[in-house]
């Protein structure tokens, strides 16, 4: 179950990576290493990082695959499924999910202790994104919309908790795919976000500047 899953959150990563070579009008070759890089990427970063090699998307050609097929599918119908963007989201939020939990298991096996094990629930989850948008030149969006990283986080810890009370995998995988995928669908619904910082009316460089010159005219009038 937990592999067709994986598979599933793999095509639908890709179908999302696929969407923003649409967005630049990348030619066909850019819309399938966007669809690759978001498919897998996350899941070759957590396995370079954990010393399995070679990753094991490049040992299951399978996912690869589903990478190609998933960008195809973009490239030729765009439109038909962009109609449909609330299904693609909605797998999107289940892939996270799944990828969270896969990310904690692989962490937990390599022996890893809590602050591992909750990172690598994230990388898993978000690395192919950030890779994605790094390639476009773009902030990772990670970064800056919804709760996408803060729901894998979430996930790895659930997946900490239940492990440290000594359930089941299966029971510690159930939790945190459930908790990642609550939160995401959640923040998703109700359009919730992290707080952001506010913009700085200036360059801290001229703040500084103008700190200073405060500063100083009033030592002046003191003086004087």
């Amino acid at each position: 179950m937990i592999t067709f899953l994986d598979i599933f959150g793999t095509f639908a990563f890709a179908i999302s990576g696929a969407f923003h070579a649409v967005k630049y009008e990348l030619d066909l070759l850019g819309v399938l290493v966007l669809s690759v890089a978001t498919g897998v990427g996350g899941g070759i970063v957590r396995d370079l990082i954990l010393g399995f090699t070679p990753p094991a998307a490049f040992q299951d050609e399978t996912y690869l695959l589903v990478c190609f097929v998933g960008g195809l599918l973009v490239f030729i119908g765009s439109t038909k499924i962009a109609a449909r963007w609330d299904s693609v989201m909605a797998s999107d939020a289940l892939g996270l999910s799944v990828f969270a939990a896969i990310g904690a298991a692989k962490a937990s096996i390599c022996g890893l202790d809590t602050i591992g094990i909750i990172m690598m629930a994230a990388i898993t989850a978000t690395g192919g994104g950030i890779i994605r948008d790094i390639l476009v030149c773009e902030i990772p969006a990670v970064l800056k919309t919804d709760f996408y990283a803060t729901a894998a986080l979430f996930g790895g810890a659930c997946f900490v908790v239940t492990r440290a009370f000594g359930c089941s995998e299966s029971v510690q995988l159930f939790c945190a795919i459930a908790a990642t995928i609550s939160i995401r669908i959640i923040a998703m619904k109700y359009k919730i976000s992290l707080p952001r910082v506010k913009s700085l009316p200036a360059s801290p460089e001229q703040l500084t500047q103008e700190r200073k010159a405060r500063v100083k005219t009033k030592y002046r009038s003191r003086k004087f």
